[in-house]
């Protein structure tokens, strides 16, 4: 049971809210991830931020793999209650599995799709071992 019982809507999706993660320093937003009830009461009980992988069916403990873990600073709910912010302290340089600070990296201009931003890391290097 958290503060945020009734608050969040997890009914209105089937069991999950979207999740926009923002640097608490200066505002970048560094990617979207879903979660469900048990992701948001870990990521409130431990202050590390804890999503949940629709791909694999199961908590993501964002950093359990990279080492580039999300510190929570603060975590604000929409008013339809189906949709949190949180802004943290990103520990590792890196938000993206691709390596990217920001899982936005990408920008649309003119109909073409160009990559705006450097790698942090090497996902193989990282996600191989």
């Amino acid at each position: 049971m958290t503060a945020l019982d009734g608050v969040v809507d997890f009914d209105k999706a089937g069991g999950m809210v979207p999740v926009i993660a923002q640097d608490d320093e200066d505002g970048e937003v560094l990617m979207m991830a879903y979660m469900n009830r048990e992701a948001l009461a870990e990521t409130l009980r431990t202050g590390r931020v804890c999503y949940f992988s629709r791909s694999r069916n199961k908590l993501w403990r964002k950093g359990e793999e990279s080492g580039n873990v999300q510190e929570l600073r603060g975590l604000y709910v929409d008013c339809d209650g189906d949709t949190i912010l949180v802004k943290v302290r990103q520990i590792g340089g890196a938000a993206c599995h691709e390596g990217y600070r920001s899982c936005f990296f990408r920008h649309v201009a003119d109909g073409e799709l160009h990559v705006v931003a450097e790698r942090v890391f090497d996902p193989e290097e990282v996600y191989s071992q």
